[in-house]
């Protein structure tokens, strides 16, 4: 009779790797990532279904909480936010505000689209305002994808070298 000896149990890489939290768990690298800070769920599920036809992964936290861990763990693509997400009455928008103080080298890899029921779509100079890169009234969320697609091309011409050298870095 021979004693057999315990073999060391293997672990995969991803049985270790702890993925809570994180928005995707595990992800391809250069896959193109959303978030939709929105409560209102015919907003939400229409933004989030325009973003799955242009081949976005889309997380969609409840809560402001919620996000600020989504993004403590990952640099989305791009970032829709309601001006009223999860805020009360007289209270800022604290996704608006974690964005705003962002080192601007993360900042502008993003591309803030802020959902509004009083600002026009479009509206470059409250763009600029508001510390965002797109504004899209809720009246004009049936046009999300065109408006989106013409816009974040627009970006992309503007800051293409600026992104071409963060990435060689």
């Amino acid at each position: 009779m021979t004693e057999e000896k315990p073999k060391p149990a293997v672990k995969k890489m991803a049985d270790v790797m702890d993925y809570g939290g994180r928005p995707f768990g595990r992800i391809v690298p250069d896959a193109e990532t959303a978030m939709i800070c929105e409560q209102d769920p015919v907003i939400r599920d229409k933004v989030a279904g325009d973003l799955k036809k242009m081949g976005f992964l889309v997380a969609q936290p409840a809560t402001y909480k919620e996000a600020l861990r989504n993004m403590r763990f990952h640099v989305f693509n791009v970032i829709f936010v309601d001006e009223d997400f999860d805020t009360g009455v007289w209270e800022t928008n604290n996704v608006l505000r974690y964005l705003e103080n962002l080192n601007m080298s993360v900042r502008r890899q993003i591309y803030v689209v802020l959902i509004s029921a009083t600002l026009p779509t479009m509206d470059y100079l409250a763009t600029y305002n508001k510390s965002v890169n797109l504004i899209i009234n809720k009246r004009d969320i049936v046009s999300m994808e065109k408006i989106l697609r013409h816009a974040m091309t627009e970006h992309e011409d503007f800051y293409h070298v600026f992104k071409e050298t963060i990435h060689k870095q």
